[in-house]
């Protein structure tokens, strides 16, 4: 990390759609912190099951993209909270949303006939990170089966998630929606940990906090946690900044342990200094503190000061 301008690097990636990174070494290991712009999740089908999967995907921080061929079902009064409702054919309306290795698409559509056209636009197309589609087992081993007999990549069918969603016995249409927003975000989780270096788990992009950082002029201390062990309310990744007035954006978990880090990074402040701190939030300690969680965090602090010369000097 090289100071305000490596979080302005971050911020104008992401802002431009693309994976920004950050790397650095602490106690001579390196790490990398890979930032994710906002995905899109693309629903196929704006039925009852469509409403609530699309206020909780935009709740998980998803760029949603609803498509259905009915206008009485496409449109911004049903998908309040979406970056746009699209009413075309499933068929032109996947080419010219141009699905791209980043996104996550359901085939939520309401009948076998559309989730054909669905899937054969999809087939032959740019493979996404996430493709489930909803539906009973003996309506999806058809589908299937008869796309297999089509002579479509037998590979690319098997990589389907179907039925959609984790078996957690939902019925109804919220229900439904967990438990594809929970399959979702475990596959999201499951992407980009290997490598040589050590790949921070946490990848989400935090605006507010990034422009916090790339933006404003004042000394400030950036927040990142580098390692965990046991339970504890983040993963790796985790970061959080605080400034000379005390104004903070970002959370390494809360709590008494973000608070022992705070108490921590003040001795920073105007510095561009680095240190680590562990927070530990073992049982004996978590009992006579308060913490609900009962691991250990190792936190990597830098001290970032003034933006510029110019303003330096009005920082004492």
């Amino acid at each position: 990390m090289n100071g305000k301008d490596a979080f302005m690097r971050v911020l104008q990636e992401t802002m431009a759609g693309r994976t920004a990174q950050l790397e650095f070494e602490a106690e001579n290991q390196r790490y990398v912190r890979r930032f994710v712009p906002k995905e899109r999740m693309i629903l196929l089908g704006g039925g009852h099951i469509a409403v609530p999967l699309c206020a909780f995907a935009s709740a998980l921080d998803y760029d949603v993209v609803v498509v259905d061929d009915r206008p009485s079902f496409a449109n911004r009064e049903r998908f309040p909270r979406a970056l746009a409702v699209i009413c075309d054919s499933f068929a032109h309306a996947i080419e010219e949303i141009k699905i791209t290795p980043e996104d996550y698409v359901c085939v939520i559509t309401r009948g076998h006939r559309w989730d054909g056209e669905c899937l054969r636009k999809i087939l032959t197309g740019t493979w996404p990170a996430y493709l489930g589609m909803v539906g009973s087992r003996r309506r999806v081993t058809g589908l299937l089966g008869l796309l297999k007999e089509e002579g479509y990549d037998e590979g690319k069918l098997a990589a389907i998630h179907s039925p959609i969603g984790l078996s957690i016995n939902a019925q109804t249409p919220a229900e439904i929606a967990v438990s594809i927003c929970a399959e979702v975000i475990q596959h999201r989780r499951s992407r980009g940990q290997e490598g040589d270096t050590d790949i921070l788990k946490r990848t989400d992009t935090d605006i507010e906090l990034l422009r916090f950082l790339a933006e404003n002029p004042v000394p400030m201390v950036y927040m990142m946690v580098i390692s965990t062990t046991g339970s504890t309310p983040v993963q790796s990744g985790a970061a959080m900044a605080v400034d000379k007035a005390g104004q903070m954006r970002g959370t390494i978990g809360g709590g008494c342990g973000e608070a022992e880090a705070l108490t921590a990074a003040r001795s920073l402040i105007g510095t561009a200094n680095s240190r680590l701190i562990s927070v530990n939030m073992t049982n004996d300690v978590a009992m006579d503190e308060g913490m609900v969680c009962g691991g250990t965090m190792t936190v990597l602090m830098q001290g970032l000061p003034c933006l510029n010369a110019a303003i330096d000097n009005q920082c004492p």
